[in-house]
């Protein structure tokens, strides 16, 4: 059996920090005015080492709270669900959590979310992402989800639908988006809005890193192989592009306010030898009014690394991450800013969630996701790919709008898996 737990997942990330109504949350964890004594129950779905961090960075924020604020909040962590279910005994006995609350295979999330749970940490491979979102909604949960949202047109747009389900029944929804809580971005997002460099008319969002995934071909493929070598096939992950320049991508689109008209870019495989992933892109994303970023993404060894973005303005740049300040401060002075941005997040979400505010990022999760994937789909194809068309019309390009990569997530649970082959990527335009 494969060893999943090789695979690390890094990033940057996410999250607006920006306060909502009151939703009730109160009434929802049945907690005391601040909290006060309060036991959350946590359940995690997805027990790797992302999972596994969001889960102890979760824990690090009751304590952080609690000694700025004196909430008395006590996180109780009481399921784990993991495909491989070893996995989810292994997060159990860290904190304590009987074996008959672990849960295995593709369906153990259902048994999970059944359970008594207030808040569930969703860390799978991307492609569980809608489902998994859609049934903890549906079931009533607080939701902390990792990037990237999916992989296709229609999932996007499933954990959409979800997002405004989760707001009807005054859920949180947090996401993987760090850079999002991250005191230094929110400030000179808010100081551009404000016009501190005027229009902006141009940028770079870049993730070009070292290889992520393995390092050589994983060989003949069974079910196993694939969930444990997951970071390696587009059908999983969707792709470096999605997976890793999500980051950078979501935060073009947060500070350009909203989502680009179009993407034309190219990409190819030069070294990666496992799975079926490109290993770099080169990709155009035009927004509204002509304003253009270029997206680049590569993962290979020795060479030149950088993760990060600029934006040019009329009367100035910014690195989108520290030097610009806005007139009025941004970030809760009560919340306090400890550790990175991972924590962060958790600790935005906790605090939001026991003062009774609204805090819902699915269609920044959303749409950051089909922003990169406009990209990979361009790349692939060689076509120019349209906003409308993936996103909004399904009457223009059928073919974008429905597409849906395959093994779905619905397809593991069903036991009906296609297995990709290693090496078969897609070639653009039409062979001479």
């Amino acid at each position: 059996m494969e060893n999943p737990n090789s695979v690390s997942r890094r990033d940057f990330m996410r999250c607006g920090v920006a306060a909502g109504t009151a939703v009730g949350a109160f009434a929802i964890l049945g907690a005391t005015a601040k909290g006060q004594g309060r036991v959350i129950k946590v359940g995690l779905v997805g027990c790797g080492a992302r999972g596994n961090g969001a889960l102890a960075q979760l824990v690090e924020a009751a304590q952080i709270l609690n000694g700025a604020l004196n909430l008395g909040i006590e996180i109780k962590v009481v399921a784990a669900a993991d495909y491989f279910r070893y996995r989810a005994f292994v997060t159990a006995q860290k904190y304590g959590v009987a074996r008959s609350r672990c849960f295995g295979a593709a369906g153990g999330y259902k048994q999970l979310l059944d359970s008594d749970v207030e808040i569930v940490l969703l860390a799978t491979p991307a492609v569980f992402r809608p489902l998994h979102f859609e049934s903890a909604v549906k079931a009533g949960k607080h939701v902390f989800m990792e990037k990237p949202g999916g992989v296709d047109p229609v999932g996007c747009r499933r954990l959409i639908a979800a997002g405004e389900l989760a707001k009807e029944k005054g859920l949180m929804v947090v996401v993987g988006l760090q850079r999002r809580h991250t005191r230094g971005f929110i400030e000179a997002q808010a100081a551009v809005a404000e016009g501190a460099i005027g229009r902006i008319v141009a940028g770079r969002a870049a993730s070009c890193i070292g290889l992520l995934g393995d390092r050589h071909p994983v060989g003949k493929l069974h079910l196993l192989k694939l969930m444990g070598s997951w970071l390696n096939w587009v059908q999983m992950s969707g792709d470096c592009i999605v997976d890793a320049n999500i980051h950078e991508l979501d935060v073009a689109n947060w500070f350009v306010g909203g989502p680009p008209v179009s993407a034309v870019g190219f990409g190819g495989r030069a070294r990666r030898r496992a799975g079926n992933l490109y290993d770099f892109f080169s990709v155009d994303f035009e927004y509204p009014g002509g304003v253009h970023i270029h997206g680049m993404c590569r993962q290979i060894d020795g060479c030149w690394s950088w993760a990060g973005l600029e934006l040019v303005g009329e009367k100035g740049r910014t690195n989108c991450e520290r030097g610009l300040r806005p007139s009025r401060p941004v970030v809760p002075s009560e919340i306090p800013q400890e550790g990175s941005g991972y924590q962060q997040e958790q600790t935005n979400m906790l605090y939001y969630l026991v003062k009774g505010k609204a805090l819902n990022q699915a269609r920044d999760l959303a749409y950051a996701t089909a922003t990169a994937m406009m990209g990979r789909i361009s790349a692939y194809t060689g076509r120019r790919i349209y906003w409308r068309d993936v996103m909004e019309d399904p009457r223009r390009e059928p073919d974008l709008y429905n597409l849906q990569l395959r093994p779905t997530a619905e397809d593991f649970e069903e036991g009906m898996v296609p297995l990709p082959e290693e090496g078969d990527i897609p070639l653009p335009g039409v062979p001479s």
